[in-house]
């Protein structure tokens, strides 16, 4: 592991001021580097408060745009997630010789303790949080990466004795150099990202970089069931596998109803299935992995099996909002592609009104047309994506165009009767009308709660009366 990259005195340019950027350029100015941060969007945009606190602290700002010079003169240059690794002005900075780092590569630089890293196309909140739900009962834990707490914010907290648990994106995982986990999870791989990555060859590439630096003490933890990670297992760490349908060499795996893992040729059960609490197939699979992990960093199998069965699950994950009139309401906000989705619309038995719809990221959406003839009896379309969306889904479910989410939420609120359950999960970005994911979720939660009052307010003959006429 290298030690503390010396900060003081360098150039360091942080592009892109969301919550990664400002984390960065505010710990690096903390460690006396001249740091210049840039954004294209303006100081109202990123707002007062960010930008003094960034200018008390000596980070000189390049705001509204960007120039070619800023990026040449650096000694280091950190791009924020959202930033294109291909971008030109980084192109350019290459060229000549200047070091592009992710930020999880300059936090791992400051690191200490051990480090699980997740990352896949789906299931890598859940994931992630379980893991750190389980070990924090025997370890000292910190949860962090693209879950939401920048790695490089957590880099003061850690000590010798911590186990620090990463979600890592694709977006994390290209840009870097010398990053390494004790254990890497690889959940799966489905089609994600391809408006930035451009092809699924170059998806993948950045995803697979996970293992890339792990040594032979390390371990891999992958998917025995995904096709699209199965031929990435790699040959330095110890390999281990997770699997819902096939027994499992090393790692974890079903039997029956019973959940077994096993290593050294000897097995163990864990708990059984019935008490996972987590709905879906897809979450049988994230509580495999994270078991197979948690045994790996040395949780005893009787608190994994307490860790397990005590998990409330991940904000906008399937997460439950309310039942109004017997319909019930699922918010999977963090469904952004099609394979998440997918998994969603599976995890519930039928008579489903789905909201989908966002910022495309150059999805297939034909691949949804299966399920949602045999599940969905209304898809209400909304945001940017809803043309193409529309026309790859035709004839496969009654389609409504609402627009936006508070018109698509009435809508399904008007058209679902009893047992019926109206599911969030967009299989889109969010960007075209909310700021992220999470804001997504917590406004279709708000006009839940706002639907719920309503219904409250009724007299209950009208609340019937209502029923009756859906």
């Amino acid at each position: 592991m290298p030690g503390p990259v010396e900060l003081k005195s360098k150039r360091v340019l942080v592009v892109g001021l969301a919550r990664t950027g400002i984390a960065t350029a505010l710990f690096c100015a903390g460690r006396e580097a001249a740091v210049a941060a840039t954004d294209s969007r303006g100081e109202a945009e990123i707002g007062a408060e960010i930008v003094a606190k960034l200018r008390a602290a000596n980070v000189s700002l390049e705001l509204g745009g960007h120039q070619e010079l800023t990026f040449l003169r650096q000694d280091l240059i950190i791009p924020s997630p959202g930033v294109p690794a291909d971008a030109p002005l980084l192109q350019a900075a290459r060229v000549k010789g200047v070091t592009i780092w992710s930020e999880i590569e300059l936090a791992y630089r400051f690191r200490q303790g051990k480090l699980i890293g997740i990352t896949g196309s789906n299931g890598k909140t859940t994931t992630t949080s379980l893991v750190e739900h389980i070990l924090r009962a025997s370890f000292p834990t910190i949860l962090a990466g693209n879950i939401g707490t920048p790695l490089i914010s957590c880099v003061e907290r850690m000590t010798h004795d911590t186990v620090t648990v990463v979600e890592l994106s694709s977006f994390q995982l290209e840009l870097i150099q010398e990053f390494r986990t004790d254990i890497s999870v690889f959940l799966n791989l489905t089609p994600d990202h391809l408006d930035r990555h451009h092809s699924m060859e170059l998806y993948r590439k950045a995803k697979v970089r996970i293992f890339e630096n792990q040594r032979e003490e390390d371990f891999a933890i992958l998917n025995a069931d995904d096709p699209g990670t199965t031929p990435l297992a790699p040959t330095r760490p110890h390999v281990y596998w997770f699997s819902r349908k096939q027994r499992a060499a090393q790692g974890a795996f079903l039997r029956g109803d019973e959940i077994v893992f096993r290593s050294d040729g000897k097995e163990e059960v864990v708990l059984r299935r019935d008490e996972v609490p987590l709905p879906g197939a897809h979450n049988l699979e994230n509580v495999l992995a994270a078991i197979a992990a948690a045994r790996i960093a040395g949780v005893s199998a009787k608190v994994v099996a307490e860790g397990v069965r005590s998990f409330a699950g991940v904000e906008h994950r399937l997460e439950f909002v309310s039942e109004i009139n017997g319909v019930r309401y699922y918010n999977d906000s963090k469904a952004t592609n099609v394979d998440a989705t997918l998994k969603a619309l599976v995890a519930f038995p039928g008579r489903i009104l789905v909201i989908l719809g966002g910022k495309d990221k150059g999805s297939d959406y034909t691949v949804l047309q299966a399920p949602l003839r045999e599940r969905v009896i209304l898809a209400l379309l909304i945001g940017a994506a809803a043309d193409k969306i529309e026309s790859q889904i035709a004839g496969s479910v009654a389609i409504e165009r609402a627009g936006t989410l508070d018109h698509a939420v009435e809508i399904a609120s008007q058209a679902a009767r009893a047992g019926d359950v109206v599911l969030l999960a967009p299989a889109c970005a969010s960007f075209d009308q909310f700021e992220n994911y999470e804001h997504r979720g917590r406004v279709f939660k708000a006009l839940v709660h706002d639907l719920e009052q309503r219904a409250n307010e009724l007299p209950s003959t009208n609340r019937g009366a209502t029923s009756a006429r859906r």
